[in-house]
C-alpha cells in the first residue's frame, strides 16, 4: 500500500512537470495546435508510462528484498521459537519424570507409613502383655518372698550403698595408707629435727598464791580493827585475801594473773615493813603495780631477744611479758611461747619458710592470753585482733587466729604455728593437770566411746593420749571396725577439748573353738 502511493505520487510530480515543459512551449510559439497537444500528450504518457515503470520495478525490487528481510527476521523467530518450544518440552518432559518418582515415593511413604502402624499396634500389643506378665511375675514374687515391691527396692538400695560404702572405704583406706606413709616419713624428719635442735629444759611452774606468816598473829594485823586492813588491800589490789585455818598461811586470789602477782608482792612487802594500814597498803600497792609492769616489759623483751626478732610494738612487748604471770595446766604461758617460736623457726626452715616470720608467729600465737580476761572471745581471736592492731602482718594476724582453728588453716604458717604448739604442749611433763579433771577427762573419754552400738569395753591410756576399743566379733566386721574407728574419731574431735590428738584403736577378735573328742 505505502509503494503503491509512493508511485502515485511520482507519477502525478512527473505530469505536473510535462505539463509546465508543454506549457512553456507553447507560450513561447503563441499557441498550441492540436497536433503538438497530442504529440505532447503522447510523449507525456510515454514519459509517465517510463516512469512508471522505473518506479514499479525499483518498488518491486524494494518490495522483494523488504519481503526477503521480513522472512529472514521471521524465520530467525521461528527457529528461536523452536528452541524455546523444545527446552519448554525437555523442562516438561523433566517434571514429568520427577513427579512420576515422587508419586512412587508418596506410595512407598504411605506404605512404609502403613507397615510402621502395623508394627507399632505389635509392639504396644507386646509391651501390654510384658507389663501384664511384669505384674504377675511381680505379684508371684511378692508372694514367695513375703516383701513388696517398696520394701524389695529398699533393701536393694541399702545393698548397693553398703556395697558402694565398703568399696568407698577400700579406696579411702589405699589413698590414707599411701599419703600417710608419705607424709609420715616426711613428718617425722622435720619434726625429728626440729626437736633435736631445740632441746630445752622444761620446768613446770604454777603461779604462787599463797604466802607465809612469819607467825600465826600477822593474821590479826592484816585483818585490821574491824576488817579496815583486808578492805583496803582488796580495794586497792583488787585481789581477795583468803584467810582460813591453815596455820601461818594466807592465800591471794584473783582471776587475773597480773593483779594476783602485785598482791602477792604488796602483802609480801607489808609483813617485811610490820606497818600495816590502809594508807601503806595503798602506798606499796602503788609501787608493786610499777614493778610488776616494768618486771612484765622485761621479761618480753628478753622473750624477743632470745627469739632474735625486732620491731615489735612495745605495746606487744609489755602484754607478752604479762604472760610470765600466767600458766596454762601448770606450764608458764610466756615460756611455752617462747618455745614454740624455737620449734615454728626450725620446721619453718626445714620446709623452706622464713624461719624469723614462724619465730614471730610463734612468740605472738598465745598473746591473747595476757588480756583474754577482760576481753570476751577465744584468746586465739583476741590475740589475733591485738596483732593486727599493733602492725602486724596479715600472715601471721592469720596463723594466731588459726592455731586453735578458730579460723581455717589456710596457710603454711598457719599449720607450722599449730603444730609447733602442739608439740609444746604434748610434751611428756609440760602440763599437768589437777588429779580429778585428769581422771574425768579419761571417763568421758571411755564413755564416748562405749556409746557406739557393738563396743563391749574401753580403755583410756597412755594419759588419756589413746582409747582401745573391743568390739563384738559377730557385730562388727572388719570394715565397719575401720569406720567405728573413724566415727569415735569424728565425735572426740566435735566434743572434747584437748591438746595434741588422741589416737583410737578398735581390736576385734576372732575366735575359733572346736572340742577333740
Amino acid at each position: 500500500m505505502t509503494i503503491e502511493i509512493v508511485i502515485f505520487a511520482i507519477v502525478g510530480l512527473v505530469g505536473l512537470a510535462v505539463g509546465a515543459v508543454i506549457g512553456r512551449s507553447l507560450g513561447r510559439r503563441g499557441g498550441p495546435s492540436e497536433v503538438d497537444l497530442e504529440k505532447a500528450r503522447a510523449e507525456s504518457e510515454a514519459s509517465v508510462a517510463r516512469v512508471r515503470k522505473e518506479i514499479e520495478i525499483k518498488g518491486r525490487e524494494e518490495a522483494v528484498a523488504v519481503t526477503a528481510e521480513a522472512e529472514r527476521e521471521a524465520h530467525k523467530v521461528r527457529q528461536e521459537l523452536g528452541k524455546r518450544e523444545e527446552r519448554v518440552h525437555k523442562k516438561e518432559e523433566t517434571l514429568d519424570g520427577k513427579n512420576d518418582q515422587l508419586t512412587k515415593k508418596d506410595a512407598q511413604l504411605g506404605k512404609r507409613e502403613k507397615d510402621l502402624g502395623r508394627r507399632e499396634k505389635k509392639v504396644q500389643k507386646a509391651e501390654d502383655d510384658l507389663d501384664a506378665a511384669l505384674s504377675e511375675s511381680r505379684l508371684k514374687i511378692e508372694r514367695l518372698a513375703g516383701v513388696t515391691q517398696d520394701e524389695a527396692r529398699a533393701i536393694l538400695v541399702a545393698e548397693v550403698k553398703e556395697d558402694a560404702r565398703k568399696q568407698s572405704i577400700d579406696e579411702i583406706r589405699a589413698v590414707e595408707s599411701e599419703a600417710r606413709k608419705i607424709a609420715d616419713e616426711r613428718a617425722r624428719m622435720v619434726v625429728a629435727a626440729a626437736i633435736q635442735r631445740y632441746a630445752s629444759e622444761h620446768v613446770v611452774e604454777r603461779t604462787v598464791s599463797a604466802v607465809t606468816l612469819p607467825s600465826e598473829d600477822m593474821k590479826g594485823r592484816i585483818i585490821g580493827r574491824e576488817g579496815r586492813n583486808i578492805r583496803a588491800y582488796e580495794q586497792a589490789t583488787g585481789c581477795d585475801l583468803v584467810i582460813d585455818d591453815t596455820p601461818e598461811i594466807v592465800i591471794v586470789s584473783c582471776f587475773n594473773p597480773v593483779r594476783r602477782e602485785i598482791g602477792r608482792l604488796t602483802l609480801e612487802r607489808l609483813l617485811l615493813d610490820g606497818r600495816i594500814h590502809p594508807a601503806r597498803i595503798e602506798e606499796l600497792t602503788a609501787k608493786a603495780k610499777q614493778e610488776v609492769e616494768q618486771q612484765a616489759r622485761q621479761h618480753g623483751e628478753r622473750a624477743t631477744v632470745e627469739l632474735e626478732l625486732s620491731g615489735i610494738h612495745p605495746e606487744l612487748i609489755k602484754q607478752l611479758g604479762r604472760l610470765q604471770y600466767r600458766t596454762s595446766f601448770g606450764h608458764n604461758v610466756l615460756q611455752h611461747s617462747i618455745e614454740v617460736g624455737h620449734l615454728a623457726g626450725l620446721i619453718a626452715g626445714e620446709l623452706g619458710q622464713s624461719p624469723k616470720e614462724a619465730r614471730r608467729a610463734g612468740l605472738l600465737h598465745d598473746i591473747g592470753k595476757a588480756v583474754d580476761h577482760e576481753v570476751e572471745g577465744p584468746h586465739a581471736l583476741v590475740g589475733a585482733q591485738l596483732c593486727k592492731k599493733y602492725g602486724e602482718s596479715k600472715g601471721i594476724v592469720h596463723a594466731v587466729a588459726a592455731h586453735h582453728e578458730a579460723e581455717v588453716p589456710n596457710s603454711i604458717l598457719a599449720n607450722i604455728i599449730a603444730a609447733a604448739n602442739a608439740l609444746s604442749a604434748g610434751r611428756p611433763g609440760a602440763r599437768r593437770e589437777q588429779l580429778a579433771a585428769y581422771v574425768k577427762r579419761l571417763e568421758d573419754l571411755e564413755k564416748m566411746a562405749a556409746a557406739f552400738p557393738g563396743v563391749e569395753r574401753c580403755h583410756a591410756i597412755q594419759s588419756g593420749r589413746e582409747i582401745r576399743v573391743m568390739v563384738e566379733n559377730a557385730r562388727i566386721s572388719d570394715t565397719d571396725a575401720e569406720l567405728l574407728a573413724r566415727d569415735i574419731a569424728r565425735k572426740i574431735e566435735e566434743e572434747m577439748t584437748y591438746a595434741g590428738e588422741i589416737r583410737v584403736t578398735v581390736i576385734r577378735e576372732t575366735r575359733a573353738i572346736e572340742y577333740a573328742r
